[in-house]
C-alpha cells in the first residue's frame, strides 16, 4: 500500500502546481470582522454568567463549573453569527449569494463542454450493495445522456470483509456492466481496511486506474444529478487555483418519522450557517468527504493522511479524515471553496436516534484525532482555526453535560447558587437556548422572506409549523446525543476507540430493546437527577425540565419516532416535507432507504 504520509509543500504558501494568489484584503477585513464579532459574543456571554457567581465568591466547583461553560461557548457563538451573516448575505444578493461567496461560480455560463478526464469514486464496506451502486448507476446513466459520457469512468473501491456482501456487489456490478457495455465501469476489493476510506482512495489514486484529472468521491448514500456535478466541474476548469469545490448536501426524501424531522432542521441549519461561513473562509473552505470534486495530482501529492504515532485512541489512521485532506490542499497553495447552495446534491440520513448516536461517536474520535495534527508545519492560521472549531463541536457537549452536573452538586450545597435570582438564571437560560437554535432560526427566515422558497415548502404556515415541531423534537434528541458524547468521551480518556464498520441506513423500526441498550444511561441519570433536585432543590427543576424530561423519554422518542404510524402521518400532513418530498419525479425514483 502507499504509504499515507503527507508531502512537505515547497514553501509554506504554494506548490509549482498551483498559480500564487494575491489574497483579496476584503477577506482579511472579513475575518476579522468576524473574529471580532466572535470575542465579543464569548466575552458577553461569559461575564453574564460570571456575573451570578461573584457576588459569593468562586469555589473550586463553581470555577470548574464556568470552565465548562466557557468551553461551549465558542461554537455556540460561531453558529450564531456563520448564519445571521448567512442570513444577511441572502437577503441582499438572492440567488447570487453563493457567487458572491465564492467568485468562480460566475465565471462560467453554464454550457461549456466537460473537458477533463473525471473519476466517480465509491468506497463501500458492509453497505448495501443494490442501494449504493443503484444510485451510483443513476448518476452515470445521467450523464450518458449528455455528450460527456466518454470523459467519465466510475469505481466502486471496495472495503467489504463479508463475503455475502462482496457476492452481490460483484453481481450487481456483473449486471450493471452488462446493461451498459460502453461506460467504464470498474471494480476492486481491498483484502484488508488500511486506512479505512481514506486509505481506500489513496490506494486508487495511485493506482493506474486513478489517473484522472478531477475526481468524485460518494459516500453509499450519496446522490446527485448530472447538472450538478456538471457545473462543479465547469468551474473546476476554469479555476486552476481550486483544489476542492465542495457542493452542499442536503438530505434525501426520507420516510421514518425521525429522519424526516431531522434532516428538515438540518437542512434549514446548513443553508445559512454554510453561506455565512463562505463569506469569511473564503479560499479555506470545507470538505465533507463526499459529493466534492477534487483536482487529483495535488491531492494524490499533497494531501496523503498522516498515520498518528501511539498506541491510544487518537493514533493510528485517521477516522475523520475529510476536513485534514482540506487543510492540506490550502496548504499545498490550492483553495477549497464550497458552492453554498442547495442543488441535486444528496445524502441519507440515519434511520433512528440510535444509529445517529452511533455515527457521531465515530465522528468525535475522529475529531479528537486533530489534537495531534494543530501543530502540522505549514497550516494556514484559518485552517487550524478550523480544526479547532472541529475539536470544540465535540467538546461543548460533554461540556454541557459537566456543566449541568456540577451545577446539580452545588444546587443541593451551595448558599451561591441557592442565591441566584430566578429572573436572571431563567434569562440567560432564554439567550442561551435561542442562539444554540440560530443556525436552523436563520434558514427558516430565509425560507420565509422568500414566497417561491416557502411555496417548495407546502407554504409558509407549513414551514412555521415544521420548524415548530422540529424545535422541540431537536430539544428531546439533543441531550440524549451529549451523554452519548459525553459517556464516549470518558471512555476516550481510558483507551476506548472506535473502529469504522458499516453504517446502519435503512431499518422497518428501532426495537424497544435496542433503544434501552443504548439509551439506559440517558435514562438512568434523568431520574438521578430528578430525584436529586426533588430533595435537595425543587426550585431548580424549572431550569432542568428541558433536559430533565429528554433524558426521561430519550428510550420512547427514540422508538416512537421510528414505528410506522407516526411516520406514515409525518408524510401524510406533509409535516417536516422538504421541496424534494414535493416533487413527484423524486417520489417516484427510488432515491432512499429509509422506510419505516
Amino acid at each position: 500500500m502507499t504509504e499515507l504520509t503527507p508531502s512537505r509543500p515547497t514553501s509554506p504558501d504554494v506548490t509549482p502546481l498551483a498559480p500564487r494568489l494575491r489574497r483579496a484584503p476584503a477577506l482579511a477585513t472579513r475575518r476579522r470582522l468576524v473574529l471580532a464579532l466572535n470575542v465579543v459574543t464569548v466575552a458577553a456571554l461569559f461575564s453574564a454568567m460570571l456575573a451570578l457567581f461573584l457576588p459569593l465568591g468562586i469555589t473550586w466547583a463553581e470555577g470548574a463549573m464556568l470552565t465548562a461553560f466557557l468551553l461551549t461557548l465558542p461554537w455556540l457563538s460561531i453558529g450564531l453569527w456563520n448564519s445571521i451573516l448567512g442570513l444577511l448575505l441572502d437577503l441582499r444578493h438572492g440567488a447570487g449569494a453563493a457567487a458572491h461567496v465564492t467568485p468562480a461560480l460566475s465565471r462560467i455560463r453554464g454550457d461549456e463542454a466537460i473537458t477533463a478526464r473525471v473519476a466517480v469514486v465509491m468506497p463501500l464496506r458492509n453497505e448495501d450493495p443494490d442501494a449504493s451502486i443503484a444510485r451510483l448507476r443513476r448518476l452515470e446513466e445521467e450523464i450518458a445522456c449528455s455528450p460527456y459520457a466518454g470523459r467519465f469512468s466510475y469505481h466502486v473501491l471496495s472495503d467489504t470483509d463479508d463475503a455475502h456482501v462482496a457476492l452481490k456487489e460483484e453481481a450487481r456490478i456483473a449486471q450493471w456492466r452488462s446493461a451498459r457495455p460502453t461506460a467504464a465501469i470498474h471494480y476492486r476489493r481491498r483484502t484488508d481496511n488500511t486506512g479505512y476510506k481514506a486509505g481506500n482512495i489513496a490506494e486508487f489514486l495511485h493506482s493506474p486506474e486513478g489517473a484522472s484529472d478531477l475526481f468524485l468521491p460518494l459516500d453509499a448514500d450519496s446522490e446527485m444529478g448530472a447538472d450538478t456535478v456538471f457545473r462543479l466541474i465547469r468551474v473546476m476548469q476554469v479555476s486552476p487555483e481550486i483544489g476542492m469545490l465542495q457542493s452542499l448536501v442536503t438530505g434525501l426524501p426520507a420516510r421514518s418519522l425521525f429522519t424526516r424531522a431531522f434532516q428538515f432542521g438540518m437542512r434549514h441549519g446548513m443553508r445559512s450557517y454554510t453561506l455565512g461561513s463562505a463569506w469569511w473562509q473564503g479560499d479555506c473552505g470545507p470538505n465533507w468527504g463526499h459529493n466534492i470534486v477534487i483536482r487529483t495530482t495535488p491531492f494524490r501529492e499533497q494531501c496523503m493522511l498522516p498515520v498518528l504515532k501511539g498506541r491510544g485512541p487518537l493514533s493510528g489512521a485517521i477516522l475523520s479524515h475529510d476536513q485534514v485532506e482540506a487543510v492540506l490542499m490550502r496548504r499545498a497553495g490550492y483553495e477549497v471553496r464550497v458552492l453554498a447552495e442547495e442543488s441535486e446534491s444528496y445524502e441519507e440520513n440515519p434511520p433512528s436516534l440510535v444509529d445517529f448516536i452511533r455515527r457521531e461517536l465515530r465522528w468525535m474520535n475522529g475529531n479528537m484525532q486533530y489534537f495531534k495534527l494543530l501543530s502540522m508545519p505549514g497550516l494556514k492560521p484559518v485552517s487550524r482555526l478550523q480544526l479547532g472549531l472541529a475539536i470544540l463541536m465535540y467538546i461543548s457537549a460533554p461540556a454541557w453535560i459537566a456543566f449541568i452536573l456540577i451545577g446539580a452538586a452545588l444546587a443541593g450545597t451551595a448558599d451561591q447558587i441557592n442565591a441566584i435570582p430566578a429572573a436572571a438564571g431563567l434569562t440567560l437560560f432564554a439567550v442561551l437556548m435561542t442562539l444554540s437554535l440560530s443556525p436552523k432560526l436563520m434558514g427558516l427566515a430565509q425560507v420565509l422572506c422568500s414566497s417561491a422558497r416557502s411555496a417548495a415548502y407546502g407554504g409558509r404556515a407549513r414551514v412555521l409549523l415544521g420548524g415548530l415541531a422540529e424545535i422541540v423534537f431537536s430539544m428531546l434528541t439533543s441531550p440524549v446525543v451529549a451523554v452519548a458524547l459525553t459517556q464516549f468521551a470518558i471512555g476516550l480518556v481510558f483507551g476506548q476507540r472506535i473502529g469504522w464498520s458499516a453504517q446502519q441506513r435503512s431499518r422497518d423500526r428501532l426495537e424497544w430493546h435496542e433503544a434501552a441498550r443504548v439509551l439506559w444511561p440517558q435514562t438512568l441519570l434523568g431520574g438521578a437527577l430528578c430525584l436529586w433536585f426533588w430533595i435537595q432543590a425543587p426550585w431548580a427543576l424549572i431550569f432542568g425540565a428541558p433536559v430533565l424530561l429528554a433524558l426521561l423519554l430519550s428510550i420512547p422518542v427514540a422508538v416512537l419516532s421510528t414505528l410506522p404510524r407516526p411516520s406514515r402521518w409525518s408524510q401524510a400532513t406533509g409535516l417536516f416535507d422538504i421541496p424534494e418530498d414535493r416533487r413527484p419525479a423524486l417520489q417516484s425514483a427510488p432515491l432512499h432507504a429509509n422506510t419505516a
